[in-house]
Order: C-alpha cells, then sequence, then structure tokens
C-alpha cells in the first residue's frame, strides 16, 4: 500500500510542479532588469566615495589641475592627513575630541532613555499613557531643525548657549528611538517573565536592567546606531548654538575650511584638507557599521525564531 501511495505521489508531481518549487528564497528567479537597476543604484550610492576617496590622494596642485576621478601624478594621501592633523595649530584633534564627547554621550543616555521610556510603554500601566503615545508619535512628525529655532532661544535664556550642553542636552531625546523601543519592547519581552520577576522581589527598576535589557539588545543596538549618526552628522544646531571654534564639532569646523577653500583672497587653498578631512570624518560611520551589524542580524533571526 506504502509503494502504491509513493508511486501516485511521484506521478503528481509534474515537470511544472517541479520547476515551481525549484525558486525559493536562497535560489530566487533570475531577473537581468532588476540586476542592472540595482547594480546601477549601487553605483550612483558609491560614486560620491570612489570621488571622495579619489581625491584625498592628490596634492592641492593637483586637485585643481585634474579631473575629480582620475588620480593625480602622486600619491599624496598621507601628506594630507600629516596636514589635516597639524593645520592651524591641530584645530582639527579638538574638533574631533569635541564630536566624540558629543557623540558617546549623547548617543549613550538618548538610548538609556529610549529604552526605559519604551520599557516603560510597553509593559506599565499609568495614567496618562495614551496621551503620552499620542504626543511620542506626534513628535516623530515634527523635524528636529523646525526645533531648532526655540531651542536657540530658551537655552540663550538660561545662558547655555556657546556651551556643550547646548549640543548635548537636545540629543538626549529621541522620539523615533522611543517607538522604536515600545515596539520592540511589547513584543520582545514577555510579561510572565517580569511577573516573576516582581514575585521574587524584584522591583521595577532592576527587573529593567537585569530581565528587559538584555532581551532589547538588538532593539537597543540599532537605536545606539542611528543616535551616533544623527549626533555625528549634525550640523544646523551645533551651528546656531556654538559661536567657539574650541567646541565645534567636526561638520562645523570643516565647514569653516570649506569657506576658505572656496575663498582665494586669503591666499591659502585648502580643498585637498576639505576632501581628507571629510574622508577621515565617515570612517568611524563605516566601522561603526560593520562592527554592529552582527547584533542587527541576531535581532531578525530572534525575531524569525519566535514567528
Amino acid at each position: 500500500m506504502a509503494t502504491t501511495t509513493s508511486r501516485t505521489t511521484s506521478r503528481t508531481s509534474t515537470p511544472a510542479a517541479r520547476g515551481r518549487q525549484r525558486h525559493t528564497i536562497t535560489n530566487p528567479r533570475k531577473n537581468g532588469t532588476l540586476t542592472f537597476f540595482t547594480g546601477l543604484f549601487a553605483f550612483y550610492c558609491l560614486l560620491p566615495l570612489i570621488w571622495l576617496v579619489i581625491n584625498s590622494t592628490k596634492s592641492q596642485a593637483d586637485f585643481v589641475s585634474t579631473f575629480g576621478l582620475v588620480p593625480g601624478e602622486r600619491f599624496a594621501l598621507f601628506e594630507n592627513i600629516a596636514a589635516v592633523f597639524t593645520h592651524d595649530d591641530g584645530i582639527f584633534v579638538r574638533w574631533l575630541l569635541n564630536t566624540l564627547l558629543y557623540v558617546v554621550v549623547g548617543a549613550t543616555v538618548s538610548t538609556f532613555l529610549a529604552a526605559l521610556g519604551g520599557y516603560a510603554l510597553a509593559k506599565l500601566d499609568f495614567t496618562g499613557k495614551r496621551v503620552f503615545l499620542f504626543v511620542v508619535l506626534g513628535s516623530i512628525s515634527v523635524p528636529g531643525i523646525a526645533l531648532a529655532i526655540p531651542q536657540f532661544l530658551l537655552f540663550a535664556q538660561v545662558g547655555l548657549t556657546n556651551t556643550p550642553w547646548a549640543v548635548l542636552i537636545p540629543s538626549f531625546l529621541n522620539p523615533f528611538g522611543l517607538y522604536l523601543m515600545w515596539v520592540f519592547a511589547a513584543q520582545a519581552v514577555p510579561t510572565g517573565l517580569l511577573e516573576a520577576a516582581k514575585i521574587d522581589g524584584a522591583g521595577e527598576f532592576r527587573t529593567f536592567v537585569q530581565i528587559a535589557m538584555p532581551m532589547l539588545a538588538p532593539a537597543t543596538v540599532t537605536v545606539l546606531m542611528f543616535s551616533f549618526v544623527a549626533i555625528w552628522n549634525n550640523y544646523f544646531l551645533p551651528l546656531i548654538m556654538l559661536k567657539d571654534p574650541a567646541w565645534y564639532p567636526l561638520t562645523i569646523g570643516i565647514n569653516q575650511w570649506n569657506k576658505l577653500a572656496t575663498t582665494a583672497g586669503n591666499g591659502e587653498l585648502l580643498q585637498n584638507l576639505v576632501i581628507t578631512s571629510s574622508l577621515l570624518t565617515i570612517l568611524p560611520l563605516i566601522a561603526a557599521f560593520v562592527m554592529l551589524q552582527r547584533y542587527w542580524q541576531s535581532g531578525l533571526t530572534l525575531g524569525a525564531v519566535k514567528g
């Protein structure tokens, strides 16, 4: 009987059916048009980076006399890097340290507050919870640049402009990170496990730190990465808050060099320094994405297992 059933099953497996089963997620159908446009889009995204790498290897003379995508007569990358770190008494190092201060403190605090708030919204019941959710969702739709002027006026009243706090305090609030942590905590943190911890005598904060935080690791890394990139590339807020070049981040400092590079009246051309410093500025972002990629992959795998 079993032999007859297997023969019947093999007969029903027609070549057309086997052909339909051949294309899976791991072995998709090849599409030449889709591949072409995907490659074209990838080239479009990589072209500015290629231009930046090529021009950072040129001397100032080669930069103004050669085509952008053609290397110069000599390889001057290391000379340009040395010039970046020594120009104007090494002000680039100060800008780099300022940026690291803003990024490390701002991204760490904003991520912790987002995780804490997202956990509370997802797992705790309190008065005004729905109103607070609407406020968070509404604040996501407001661009940060629209709040820069009101923030400047507020910080000017309390005397915090032209200080690091004028850049740090606004970066502590991350509505999108809060929303992301709220959605993730609602699915990734079992309510029964939290109740068991409270029965054992753990308080709310201890339950959050020891039970919820390890489960929120993939979302935490994602919010941390978003905060890192946003603060690292922040331009308009430091521009209106800071007047002392000693507190500039890299974005504002390099822009000051760029203004000098486009002004021939002072007799000093700095295009090679602007290009090389821009390349040095994006290297930490690339390194952060590469190092944190495995945490995002583990988060996707975790969600697939739970599903």
